[in-house]
């Protein structure tokens, strides 16, 4: 590589970092791009352990210079230095694994050796060669200047990386474990109740260093929210398709009324080092903005799935830019997030541009124990519009909003913050017909002419995971008063029903109850939170994962329940457990498992050292699946990266099995904490009884 254009590129740098602090836009005359001679590599040798981090340093790998006298200007053009031989000694628990690591994936060979300050460093031995006798064509390690791994790290100066993508020039940042391009608009704002389309912007340099707004909700976000994130640990020479990563497409859970993809607990950066994979997060219209349905008229609702969709779309078309591969893309969501991807696995303008999924916690249920309906009903089963209109309290909201009913030009005058804050709002996934065209997930073996051949067309064939938190439906359940006095009163407050249906659970003796607290109110809160955990979550994810399975509309599924998680929804303030002690009792809540999908456990959070390895082993488990569409890790991978914790937990639990319908390994659940273990399906009798039965979906269950 000549030295004048390493130079080059590190005067505009250097320029772009002075404008991208004060100019959020602008055009993209004279910018050259970071990556316009090489590819970037930033390496972190990640073991989640937030209060370690200050221990650590990174790296960054550029590609093959022509000999070592152009290596240091390889290293200014990203403005950093070439790294100093005492840095490779002082951290060598850091690089010796990490670009192990480069060697097992085939990026780099490390034993051909990297150009560093003074010599060439190679990993057969961990020796070094003098400058006059180095071999020419060696990649070049850098210094990695930017040392804060906040998800909530700005940039610093000389942190800035400029990649080129769709005609336009996105100004991103390196924090200290991931390239950050926070804020990117995916599509073009509609006008109210349009559908979106990809963002038509060309010939601009769009400062990706700050997140953009979330959707309208409550008090707060905006309508012009069609932003998306990416964190990637590699970005490839521009034009080059070489060593793309696998992709985690994230959707935000907050039940289609709040939520967005910038949540801090869900930040990619830990999984983008740790596990060497490309993150994404998105926004997408919520509540009324994103799901009104009105029959009649144009209005036809999943405006928020369709947001989704072109968010992939956009992914599709760019993410190769950005070290992204887009034939190898997983869809992830947790709660409405989850109900998100279950809406997208039979979606005619999805199916085809993603290739595996991860459900976490998703809902469903029915009509059940004499409830008129259930809340975990709407995410896994569809309204038609006019049902959606009646059940969101359609003219109310034209009331509520002091327009007449149908009065569209009133409505869509109603300012976004007062609209998505009234006392009823839309937020149902509906059968519009384009988007949604069924009245659930098509998994009857019915629809298969073939069932050992045939992939059913209704349903996206790919490999998924779902599972639950043990306690999901605690978060869902109202803790009785202390005055209860019978645990038959206890249920009927608890579940909101009335005194025949708490007699049919108590004579059912599937759900039995127990003075093991001592404490009545207690103890009738735990049989509620159980039955709500099967009714809402439980019992509709493992019949969607057996009935996939028999029908072969899934290649293959896996099923999971966190048996080790903190905080987490918890309306009834249930706390953790006594004295911040995982061995005594406590509810493993709702969207308690984020932190260890994404490795976000904070230093305050781990309570004994079975936390950190767990959140070490189940967030490889994820990305594993992301990488291969297996969630057990390959072995190699694990030695290679020195993962030694993760590996241990993978060799106790052993091979986490797929959903099988018939044979020795039917139905296999992991329980994932540390280590974990196999468990065969749960409460299949009790999901009997409250009729969603593993072939529920068989049966043609809706």
């Amino acid at each position: 590589m000549a030295r004048s254009s390493y130079l080059g590129s590190a005067i505009a740098i250097g320029l772009l970092s002075a404008v991208a602090q004060t100019t959020p836009l602008y055009t993209r005359a004279n910018v050259s791009v970071s990556n316009a001679d090489t590819s970037l590599t930033l390496i972190y040798q990640n073991n989640l352990n937030a209060s370690d981090e200050a221990n650590h340093v990174g790296a960054l790998i550029l590609d093959n210079v022509s000999e070592y006298s152009a290596a240091a200007a390889a290293c200014a053009s990203v403005n950093e230095r070439l790294l100093p031989r005492s840095t490779l000694a002082d951290y060598e628990e850091d690089f010796a694994p990490s670009l192990a690591y480069q060697s097992y994936a085939g990026y780099f060979d490390g034993e051909d050796g990297f150009y560093v300050d003074g010599g060439v460093f190679t990993t057969q031995g961990g020796g070094y060669q003098t400058s006059s006798s180095s071999p020419q064509g060696l990649p070049v390690l850098c210094t990695q200047s930017s040392r804060n791994g906040s998800s909530a790290a700005t940039p610093i100066n000389g942190s800035y990386i400029t990649v080129a993508s769709g005609d336009n020039t996105f100004v991103g940042y390196r924090n200290k474990k991931s390239f950050r391009f926070l804020g990117i608009p995916y599509a073009d704002t509609p006008s109210r109740w349009q559908y979106s389309s990809l963002y038509s912007g060309t010939g601009q340099t769009i400062q990706a260093s700050a997140y953009g707004s979330q959707c309208a909700q409550g008090s707060s976000g905006s309508e012009d929210c069609f932003f998306l994130n990416i964190q990637t640990p590699y970005i490839p020479k521009a034009g080059s398709r070489k060593n793309l990563r696998p992709v985690l497409f994230w959707i935000h859970g907050g039940g289609f009324t709040g939520g967005t993809g910038s949540d801090a607990v869900t930040d990619g950066g830990n999984l983008a080092s740790k596990e060497d994979i490309v993150v994404v997060s998105i926004n997408y219209r919520l509540s009324t903005l994103g799901f009104l349905a009105i029959p009649g008229t144009n209005i036809t609702g999943n405006y928020g799935i369709a947001d989704q969709i072109v968010a992939l779309d956009w992914v599709v078309a760019n993410i190769a830019s950005f070290g992204g591969n887009p034939s190898q893309i997983t869809i992830a969501g947790e709660s409405a997030g989850a109900g998100s991807v279950r809406a997208l696995l039979g979606s005619p303008k999805a199916i085809g541009k993603f290739q595996g999924a991860v459900a976490l916690s998703n809902l469903g249920g029915g009509v059940t124990l004499g409830l008129n309906g259930d809340y975990g009903t709407t995410y896994s089963s569809y309204y038609t519009i006019p049902q959606s209109y009646t059940a969101a309290g359609g003219a109310q909201i034209f009331s509520s909003a002091n327009c007449t009913t149908n009065d569209l030009a009133c409505l869509a005058n109603v300012p976004a913050p007062t609209l998505v804050s009234l006392p009823t709002v839309a937020r149902y996934v509906v059968q519009d017909g384009t988007y949604v065209n069924t009245p659930n997930l098509i998994l009857t073996s019915s629809s298969l002419p073939n069932t050992t051949t045939t992939a059913n067309p209704q349903t996206a064939h790919v490999p998924v995971i779902f599972g639950v938190t043990a306690n999901d439906g605690a978060s869902f359940t109202n803790f009785p008063p202390g005055n209860t006095t019978t645990h038959a009163a206890g249920l009927s407050y608890a579940l909101g029903i009335n005194a025949t249906w708490a007699a049919a659970i108590i004579a059912s003796s599937l759900f039995p109850f127990t003075n093991s607290t001592g404490n009545l109110t207690l103890d009738s809160f735990n049989v509620s939170q159980r039955i709500a955990t099967d009714k809402t979550f439980r019992c509709i994810d493992q019949s969607t994962l057996y009935s996939g399975v028999a029908s072969s509309a899934f290649p293959k599924a896996y099923a999971y329940e966190f048996s080790r998680t903190i905080g987490g929804y918890d309306p009834n303030h249930l706390g953790g457990p006594k004295d911040n002690d995982p061995s005594n009792p406590y509810f493993r809540l709702h969207g308690a498992d984020l932190p260890w999908v994404f490795g976000n456990l904070g230093s305050k959070d781990v309570r004994e050292d079975e936390d950190l390895w767990s959140v070490q082993l189940v967030s490889s488990y994820f990305a594993s699946f992301v990488r291969s569409a297996d969630p057990n890790p390959e072995v190699g991978l694990l030695e290679a990266r020195g993962y030694e914790k993760v590996r241990e937990g993978v060799e106790r639990s052993g091979r986490w099995g797929e959903v099988g319908v018939g044979g020795e390994d039917e139905g296999e659940v992991r329980l994932l904490d540390w280590p974990g273990r196999r468990s065969g399906w749960v409460d299949v009798e009790q999901c009997e009884w409250l009729g969603y039965g593993l072939d529920y979906y068989l049966k043609g269950g809706v």
